[in-house]
């Protein structure tokens, strides 16, 4: 047994000795001109093994030893082949001679374009291409670059640009490099794993799942995506409605002609790409296209430049991309410049290969394990597109800032709420600091955050807090563990003693909001009361589509009262008196589920749930028992939830994004757990909202409410032919809302304040007008029925109060 133990060791270690990879690599240039090639394309002949050109024209490819054919190409040039002996690491600098070919002679009809005769059957051949193409798997390799004019700030899964007027040249502030396998199969399942990845020393390997399958944009397929809108491509089925075309030239491409042809919307006001498709003659398959995002698919004129490029190569007689290329600057209101550019290799193709069914489940995206952790010597083995000078030097400025340790001071800011102080600790911000109540007066908080300890298990955070109206001090604290390889279990406790607000889940507006207001105007819109107590919650991913959670809760609830009246201005007016809770012990079982068949993406850590522009509804429910004998507490009660909240695409960009709640009560519900319908202030709505009702207007342990936002963006104004609003970027949303509300007679009993109730349903609608630019809409509401006060209301729809 020793014995075949050692003999098989031998193979393996042969065997991978006689695999080692070497690196031929060089630059492809104009023969004439000695101008480099950006993205030639290099092929191992008799094999689907290949690579391109970065933008200068240098290429790598990684080859084993022994003899190769490779073939090198570039549209509107003479192939070239390279016979190599690969023994050791070559570079080579390769020049291909330009060819010149002259038009066939076309006979031209009066009306008819020859353009459309190649674009038809262009089409022809995309549709015999889905024929025949039943599945695919390849291997990519995709590198991301952000530019800014200043260095970036980074999260866990965002980036931050600085905000400020800046004229300086952008330069690259971020780099990201993955490699990764996809796999396809007809008709629509699609899955790819991330094996390798790195990044530069700002970056968080959480954010780096750009890959070349996941966001190429397959120009083969009717409408293409960008930036949240459908745009039909060149050769979609409607394209020659769409489109105009025009024949420029007939150029080479592996000793065969291509066609060259220009191509733009119809009417230059409807969203689309312009730019050059190149078609193969004969095969009528795409070769190359080289487009731009026309200005009315440009979102808010922000880009100033959007340009794709992509290339196609013959794989078992199928036309597939070879590479991705998404080159954009943008520059929002003169304040902030910023560009990113995505490069992508595809290659080592198998085509209509078996693919298990249950190869794809719900993750779209997968990080394999370890794939942050690959080291020097195991890219320099992969394939992958070569630094540019300016990326090298990037790189080493980068990590060269990185290494230098950040002060207190340069994470500061006035305007946060809360401050990072280290990686992984933050504390309150000057936002935070202070705050303002008639309950608590002037009000002192201070505050500190642990977060993503333990390979990110644990998060924890603890407020401390005084009020000098009340002379209370209040505690409030967070901990949270996950467990799990994607962190789907969690533990999470709550300990308090604290002032909270009356039906705060239904008060969508900031602390600091409230806090100018009482200050400024002698208004506060929240009443409060008093908590103690303690939560507990555990909660699991038990299915892919399904969590639920089970918990306690003990808490006592006391009334509070006003304890200043103090303000800047309006001295001689007093606050609103602050409504009056039931004093209560509650003892209580929690159990609820979500329902979500959305797919997620896994990246090492977590599981991120991604709706990938489709439509997609969740279904969520809760149980809250009370009950005296078994839990002690000093009332009996069961309190049902169900909410189905989600989206839905109507047309074009237009989509619905819809909510419904439905409550019901047994028992006797105190005032401050009853749920109360999303109301709003004067002047100022909020999204899924009742904009004609005030908060905590109207309450009730029997609800059913129902919100729906339709958000037209500018798609009704491009088929108004209403252009002067479409070319200022002008958005169109309409918004409907209805509820039946009901208190039972055990509630009514020990409600301590007056009610309204709507047994037959209350309804509102309206609509509103906003610009891409701007985090404002103005907004007009109708109530439909139930007319009294507020029949009418205009207000600023904004998520900044």
């Amino acid at each position: 047994m020793k014995l075949i133990k050692i003999a098989v060791l031998f193979v393996v270690l042969f065997t991978t000795s006689n695999a080692q990879t070497y690196t031929l690599k060089g630059n492809i240039s104009d023969k004439k001109t000695t101008r480099f090639l950006s993205f030639a394309n290099l092929r191992l002949n008799n094999s689907n093994i290949g690579t391109a050109a970065n933008v200068n024209g240098d290429f790598e490819l990684k080859l084993e030893k022994g003899r190769h054919e490779i073939i090198v190409s570039f549209i509107g040039y003479k192939s070239d082949t390279l016979n190599i002996n690969l023994s050791n690491n070559i570079e080579i600098d390769v020049q291909l001679s330009p060819v010149s070919l002259k038009l066939d002679e076309v006979t031209i009809l009066p009306g008819i374009n020859p353009a459309i005769a190649i674009i038809k059957k262009a089409i022809l051949a995309k549709k015999e291409r889905e024929k025949k193409l039943k599945s695919y798997i390849f291997e990519g390799y995709t590198k991301g670059i952000i530019k800014s004019t200043q260095d970036i700030t980074l999260g866990d899964n965002s980036v931050s640009l600085p905000i400020e007027r800046d004229t300086a040249e952008l330069k690259i502030t971020g780099i990201l490099e993955n490699e990764s396998r996809g796999f396809y199969k007809a008709p629509d399942d699609y899955k790819e794993e991330i094996v390798a990845q790195k990044q530069s020393s700002n970056f968080p390997s959480s954010i780096n799942l750009l890959t070349g399958g996941r966001i190429i944009q397959n120009f083969y397929t009717n409408d293409i995506e960008f930036f949240g809108r459908p745009l039909p491509g060149p050769i979609s089925d409607e394209s020659l409605n769409y489109y105009y075309f025009y024949i420029e030239d007939t150029v080479a491409f592996d000793n065969k002609n291509v066609f060259q042809i220009y191509f733009a919307p119809d009417d230059e006001s409807d969203p689309g790409f312009y730019g050059k498709i190149f078609i193969a003659d004969s095969s009528f398959n795409l070769v190359k296209l080289d487009i731009q995002l026309n200005a009315a698919a440009n979102p808010g004129g922000i880009f100033d430049r959007v340009n794709i490029f992509q290339q196609f190569q013959i794989y078992d007689k199928i036309a597939m991309p070879i590479d991705y290329r998404l080159f954009v600057e943008g520059n929002i209101l003169g304040l902030i410049r910023f560009g990113f550019e995505i490069n992508s290799i595809l290659y080592e193709y198998k085509i209509n290969e078996h693919i298990n069914d249950d190869f794809f489940d719900m993750s779209v995206l997968k990080v394999m394990p370890n794939a942050d952790k690959k080291d020097s010597g195991y890219w320099k083995n992969r394939q992958t597109i070569p630094n540019t000078l300016d990326e090298v030097l990037a790189y080493k400025r980068i990590d060269s800032l990185e290494a230098i340790e950040k002060t207190f001071w340069d994470r500061f800011s006035f305007m946060s709420e809360s401050l990072n102080i280290e990686d992984n600790i933050s504390v309150t911000g000057p936002l935070g600091l202070y705050s303002f109540t008639p309950v608590e007066g002037n009000g002192i908080n201070l505050g500190a955050g642990f977060r993503n300890l333990f390979e990110k298990r644990l998060y924890t955070n603890i407020d401390l807090g005084y009020g000098f109206g009340d002379k209370k001090f209040k505690t409030d604290f967070y901990a949270n563990f996950r467990l799990g390889e994607y962190r789907t279990h969690s533990v999470t406790l709550k300990v308090y003693n604290k002032v909270t607000d009356l039906f705060g889940e239904s008060v969508k507006y900031s602390k600091f909001t409230s806090t100018m207001l009482a200050l400024f105007t002698k208004y506060d819109f929240r009443d409060y009361y008093y908590t103690k107590g303690f939560e507990v919650n555990f909660s699991s991913e038990i299915f892919p589509i399904l969590k639920v959670n089970l918990g306690f809760m003990n808490k006592t609830d006391k009334s509070t009262s006003n304890n200043t009246d103090f303000s800047f201005f309006k001295r001689d007016k007093n606050f609103s008196r602050n409504e009056q809770v039931f004093d209560t012990k509650i003892h209580a079982l929690k159990a609820g589920f979500d329902l979500d068949f959305r797919k997620y993406i896994e990246d090492g850590y977590f599981r991120r749930r991604v709706s990938q522009g489709k439509s997609y509804g969740i279904l969520s429910g809760e149980v809250l028992y009370s009950n005296s004998d078994l839990l002690k507490s000093n009332l009996d009660f069961t309190k049902y939830t169900l909410s189905f909240y989600g989206q839905l695409n109507s047309f074009k960009s237009a989509n619905f994004n819809y909510r419904i709640k439905s409550i019901y009560s047994e028992g006797s519900i105190p005032f401050q757990m009853l749920y109360s319908l999303p109301g709003n202030i004067d002047g100022v709505s909020k999204n899924y909202s009742f904009r004609t009702l005030k908060l905590g207007e109207v309450f009730g342990d029997q609800i059913f409410e129902f919100n729906l936002e339709h958000n037209f963006n500018d798609e009704l104004f491009r088929m108004a032919g209403l252009t002067f609003l479409t070319d200022w970027n002008f958005t169109l949303n309409t918004h409907f809302n209805a509820a039946v509300t009901k208190i039972s007679s055990s509630s009514k009993n020990i409600l301590p304040v007056e009610y309204i109730e709507y047994s037959k349903p209350f309804a509102e609608a309206g609509f509103s007008i906003g610009q891409v630019l701007f985090p404002f809409r103005l907004e007009f509401t109708w109530k439909l029925n139930h007319r009294g006060k507020n029949n009418f209301i205009i207000g600023i729809n904004t998520p900044m109060f």
